[in-house]
């Protein structure tokens, strides 16, 4: 099946045309652009004073890695680009974890909610945990990890299948 002014029809062993490479590139340049922002705001935060502290480093050397290899047109290295994006996002759902059960703990302890904070339901502590309506741990910032896995994730789509043919 061709569309009007195609060269032909379309096969598994085309090369990427000028719009797919261009959203490739753009997304693997935002996805360095988010690990740029992460890595600033962490060190802005000095969120580097324990073991689990240092994690969210690890995962932007992880990104930073995964970045490079899925600039590759092998397949073994899209493969590879495609596993530690993996990895990011389980990271990036720890940390959201992690945020959440750090403001769910202190919860407690919060001039306003302290007092009603037994009565609540188990999902209202989570949501006020969730929100930072208590804690001080923003559950979004992990979030951002995850997006740029998610951004080197789709940056690598459909990739290894046409090179590998």
């Amino acid at each position: 099946m061709t569309a009007a002014g195609d060269r032909g029809p379309v096969t598994a062993t085309d090369e990427p045309g000028p719009a797919a490479r261009l959203l490739r590139r753009g997304l693997l340049g935002l996805a360095a652009l988010s690990v740029l922002a992460i890595a600033f705001e962490l060190a802005a935060e000095r969120h580097w004073n324990n073991a689990v502290q240092l994690i969210p480093w690890a995962v932007l050397v992880v990104l930073v890695g995964a970045i490079g290899l899925a600039t590759s047109s092998r397949p073994g290295l899209i493969m590879a680009a495609r596993v530690l994006a993996g990895l990011a996002l389980a990271a990036s759902a720890f940390g959201i974890y992690e945020h959440v059960a750090d403001n769910y703990q202190v919860g407690e302890l919060d001039a306003v909610y302290s007092d009603s904070w037994a009565h609540r339901s188990v999902a209202d502590r989570v949501y006020l945990a969730f929100t930072k309506t208590v804690g001080a741990a923003p559950p979004i910032a992990p979030g951002a990890l995850g997006q740029a896995g998610l951004l080197v994730l789709l940056a690598t789509v459909g990739h290894s299948r046409r090179a590998a043919r």
